[in-house]
């Protein structure tokens, strides 16, 4: 059975089978009714659903030129400590380096959980407690169903789903907060 994927083939197969009998219709034309026939207004927006269910992008000549490696979110903390027990602890994150430009200094520290990496800072002038982070990922509802089993005592987040997709919230011991959103499929 075809899907919304198969958007092009479709408009292809109902070209070829009015020219049998002898109706013409342009290619784009086609798409627009394949793009009707699944609900949507018009083709470009059944093709921007097609590009992010494949992961291909429509790039520009910017986009081009702009190699990102993705953001990287700065938290604020005010305790070490609080912030290995949280991040490492409860959201199973490593550290992959810390700095201090004395001992006795604040430090700045860079923890990942797969793809995701944050810096957590204990710097005054670096981010302002209460930031608030979205994290687009899968796996949602394994990552609450973890977190959960650990019994922390600070933070039980809940599962939502949303019109957007599955969502869990955390907040850090320093009211920064991190939304994990598993998106719906389209």
């Amino acid at each position: 059975m075809r899907t919304y994927l198969d958007s092009k083939a479709m408009a292809k197969a109902m070209r070829e089978r009015l020219a049998d009998k002898g109706i013409d219709m342009p290619h784009s034309e086609a798409l627009e009714i394949v793009a009707r026939q699944f609900g949507l207004d018009s083709w470009n927006i059944l093709s921007a659903r097609i590009d992010a269910a494949t992961g291909r992008a429509r790039e520009t000549k910017a986009d081009a030129e702009l190699q990102s490696e993705g953001a990287t979110p700065i938290f604020r903390i005010f305790d070490v400590d609080k912030a290995r027990e949280y991040y490492l602890g409860f959201l199973g994150m490593s550290v992959d380096w810390e700095h201090r430009f004395e001992p006795d200094t604040p430090i700045y520290m860079q923890v990942s959980r797969g793809d995701l990496k944050l810096h957590l800072s204990e710097h005054s002038g670096d981010a302002t407690p209460g930031a608030n982070a979205v994290v687009f990922c899968t796996g949602v509802a394994a990552l609450h169903a973890e977190v959960s089993g650990k019994n922390y005592r600070y933070n039980r987040p809940g599962l939502q789903s949303q019109d957007w997709g599955m969502e869990m919230q955390v907040i850090d011991p320093f009211g920064n907060r991190l939304r994990f959103i598993e998106r719906k499929d389209g």
